[in-house]
């Protein structure tokens, strides 16, 4: 048995690839060289502006954190003459104006037990000035506590410290009567709203008077028949 190899047909198939040609005879395809890779420099870019950005608000918090102080504030609203407790207090973290000195929360202990030397709003930071050792009232002092009608005050709030004269209206309904009416000299430690007496509003106001007014002036509130005058608030 004999076997027959087709040599020249192998290396014509050779031939035809070398000159570009698939076995078939028709010309091959090129190979497509390997895609480019294209560089985003955009997103690189946006990248580094949020790390950085990131380190800068870092270093934001870092600066905040060391430059705030904790401090000492009015947990509700303190009267001007009330004794302060420890229920009327809240420590706060703040970052502190030089110009500001507010009681720190390591001397909040020293503020309880003394009275507010003026009116505190919840909220406020309290400072050296918020505070002070005089007892109100002071001796030869007394407070008496009169219920105005919302008629006989003045249209302007009353602020503690205020001057004020307390003059009886005997007249019925609040009318005043001819001829000079009794009046009492008083200074304002605090002043707030009471019940609603059907014209108004009612004003309670605390005042502070010489002991030797002070019946007499406790005589007149019971009375309801008072009205309030404002005298002038320079000091």
């Amino acid at each position: 048995m004999t076997m027959t190899v087709d040599r020249p047909t192998q290396r014509a198939t050779k031939r035809r690839w070398r000159a570009g040609k698939d076995p078939a005879g028709e010309p091959a395809r090129p190979v497509p060289p390997p895609p480019r890779v294209r560089r985003r420099w955009g997103v690189f870019a946006a990248m580094a502006s949020v790390v950085c950005l990131g380190a800068l608000g870092n270093v934001w918090l870092h600066q905040v954190s060391t430059d705030a102080h904790q401090v000492v504030a009015a947990r509700s609203t303190i009267a001007r003459g009330q004794v302060i407790t420890r229920a009327d207090l809240v420590t706060v973290q703040v970052g502190l104006d030089p110009a500001l000195h507010p009681v720190l929360a390591a001397q909040l202990e020293t503020v309880v037990g003394r009275r507010a030397a003026l009116d505190v709003a919840a909220g406020s930071l309290l400072t050296a000035e918020s505070v002070t050792d005089e007892v109100v009232p002071p001796r030869g002092m007394s407070v008496v506590g009169v219920a105005v009608p919302a008629g006989l005050m003045p249209g302007t709030a009353l602020l503690a410290g205020d001057t004020i004269r307390v003059v009886a209206t005997p007249g019925a309904q609040g009318e005043a009567t001819p001829g000079p009416q009794r009046t009492i000299r008083a200074t304002v430690v605090s002043a707030a709203p009471g019940a609603d007496t059907g014209q108004g509003t009612a004003t309670v106001l605390t005042v502070q008077v010489p002991q030797g007014d002070a019946a007499e002036l406790a005589a007149l509130a019971a009375t309801g028949r008072v009205a309030i005058v404002v005298d002038s608030r320079v000091r």
